[in-house]
């Protein structure tokens, strides 16, 4: 059995470049996305959780000690 192959009648554009264009809001809304990570990674004090355990913060607090060293 036989696949069918098809043929494009008009040649791809090869000079003037690819001309994509993102709304505003895309772009500002990566950045602020960046922008709140950077702020928590930074000061994680500000970052709180809802609730815990209290076996799993230590637990992670002690991983963050280690790899401060």
């Amino acid at each position: 059995m036989s696949a069918c192959s098809h043929t494009w009648s008009h040649p791809a554009t090869t000079g003037g470049g690819a001309d994509i264009r993102l709304p505003w809001w895309a772009l500002a809304l990566s950045a602020l996305a960046f922008v709140t990570l950077l702020a928590l990674i930074l000061n994680p004090s500000d970052a709180h959780a809802a609730t815990g355990d209290r076996a799993l913060t230590q637990l992670f607090q002690r991983a963050q000690e280690l790899f401060t060293r």
